[in-house]
């Protein structure tokens, strides 16, 4: 697999049932909401939102380059089960094109030597559709 080490940190933000914070996606490299009863869930870059009741600073993405057919099988559990071996642990979302894993800041060395000595390949973001998705004002994969 195809590694794209997206760049700048990254935050898991917590907030309210509900309540949804104002945020521009086309600012984002990266960006997740996630509502439940319970909550909701935004990952976006560090220091782009207030007023969450829990922050989680200190992560870095890695994008599985893709598209990814959903007839895949195993994508996750070959990347997780590396990083696992490597005591990385990850937080992982899925898009419908493809998935990111979040690493820790200061595990991320560990994390992409563990994942060139599996075999992958781990590139830093430099194309700025790779990393945004916007190309003259349009959204492409």
């Amino acid at each position: 697999m195809r590694f794209i080490l997206l760049p700048g940190g990254y935050s898991v933000f917590r907030f309210g049932p509900g309540q949804v914070p104002a945020l521009d996606l086309r600012s984002q490299a990266f960006c997740c909401v996630t509502s439940t009863k319970e909550e909701v869930s935004v990952i976006c870059a560090s220091g782009t939102l207030e007023g969450a009741l829990k922050v989680e600073d200190g992560w870095r993405a890695l994008k599985i380059a893709g598209p990814l057919d959903f007839s895949l099988v195993g994508v996750l559990a070959e990347a997780s089960g590396i990083l696992a071996e490597a005591k990385v642990s990850i937080f992982a979302v899925s898009t419908f094109d493809t998935d990111y894993l979040l690493v820790k800041a200061g595990k991320l060395d560990d994390a992409i030597a563990a994942l060139e000595a599996g075999g992958h390949c781990v590139e830093i973001a430099l194309n700025p559709a790779e990393i945004y998705g916007f190309r003259d004002g349009e959204f492409r994969v």
